[in-house]
């Protein structure tokens, strides 16, 4: 895997980029089609959530957006995990469920900080 910024906005955004070309590789059947599109989703669905967070309206409009993309990473690892097992797996769906993981954990000590 590439190496990770310590910029969270940067990573999301790498994140994001990362699960569209994973969907790439995919097969075009009928679930993953449906199941990629909820990835893609829920996986560009976080960062924007952490820019949004970003934008200091107030500590609560801060943890609010920080709770959504937490909730988000935790759709995107569901998806992953249902792709990685569906269409067996891979160096690169372990990657992204392990990055998911870390960026949940991120989020989680932002919001508890």
């Amino acid at each position: 895997m590439m190496s990770t910024p310590y910029n969270l906005e940067e990573r999301t955004f790498l994140f994001a980029k990362n699960c569209r070309q994973y969907i790439r590789t995919l097969p075009k059947t009928v679930s993953n089609i449906e199941d990629a599109k909820q990835l893609t989703r829920s996986s560009g669905s976080i960062g924007a959530n952490y820019i949004e967070a970003n934008e200091n309206l107030g500590i609560k409009d801060f943890k609010m957006h920080l709770r959504i993309a937490r909730k988000e990473a935790k759709e995107t690892r569901f998806w992953l995990r249902l792709l990685h097992d569906l269409n067996g797996q891979s160096q690169t769906s372990n990657e992204l469920i392990l990055e998911c993981e870390q960026l949940q954990k991120i989020l989680s000590s932002i919001i508890n900080k």
